[in-house]
């Protein structure tokens, strides 16, 4: 069955929204004081594999649901890589890009409306903003860019492998499923100096939110570093996806 060109607008802007709720919503359920997820008696708390966890499922579960609708995008960096290499058109991109970026924002909001009693509980301002974006953890942007540059790059190439095998000896169910757990393993393996965002939106969109919401212990919003993980993500999806072409075809 052949959507619209709406349907897939609005596939795309409720999976960013459920990717960004249950990414870092898991975040501030890692971080924020006094949540389940961080509780100092407690030495079962999830960490950082919450964290990975949290973003796998938040693309798996839309790439259930609308997979087969929008192509379950959720992320400029695959849109653009994928038209880049002829795989989407070109003028689909914007209403594709300004989807995906709504979605983000408004599943940032739903995190702050969930979290927002621990997130006045919470005096460290870099605590609070690492549950909205990344930044600079390893005080080094070049090290940043380098990690989503590569890690960006990983993601399309086996994304696209995932999506193509699907045509020829496995199920869509069984793609989606593979993206799901290769975010996860993106984020165990490559989160470490800067998060990492993977995902223009899933970066800008919270820190937008997080500039202009009138929030507590509130503190910069690292714009200094906020270009990083929307240009480097889009260069390494191109280039994950063009040596996939080009080795692989598509």
């Amino acid at each position: 069955m052949e959507h619209t060109w709406m349907m897939k607008y609005f596939a795309e802007f409720i999976g960013t929204a459920i990717l960004v709720l249950l990414g870092n919503g898991a975040v501030a359920n890692a971080m924020l004081k006094g949540t389940a997820g961080n509780n100092p008696d407690d030495k079962s708390n999830g960490g950082w594999l919450l964290i990975a966890w949290g973003f796998g499922f938040g693309v798996m579960i839309p790439a259930f649901m609308f997979g087969s609708i929008s192509g379950n995008h959720l992320n400029p960096a695959v849109t653009l890589a994928q038209a880049f290499v002829g795989a989407f058109p070109w003028t689909q991109v914007a209403p594709y890009l300004i989807a995906q970026m709504l979605g983000a924002m408004v599943g940032q909001l739903l995190v702050v409306v969930l979290y927002y009693p621990y997130i006045k509980q919470t005096d460290d301002a870099n605590t609070i903003f690492g549950s909205f974006s990344t930044s600079d953890y390893a005080n080094s942007k070049l090290n940043g860019f380098i990690t989503e540059f590569i890690d960006t790059a990983v993601l399309l190439f086996c994304a696209l492998g995932l999506y193509r095998g699907m045509f020829y000896h496995q199920s869509i169910d069984i793609a989606n499923i593979g993206v799901g757990f290769l975010i996860t393993a993106l984020v165990m393996s490559g989160g470490g100096p800067a998060g990492p965002a993977l995902n223009p939106a899933r970066d800008l969109g919270p820190r937008l939110i997080y500039t202009f919401l009138p929030l507590p212990h509130k503190g910069s919003s690292h714009w200094e570093y906020g270009w990083i993980p929307v240009i480097a993500p889009i260069l390494g999806g191109i280039c994950g996806a063009t040596l996939y072409k080009v080795i692989f075809g598509l």
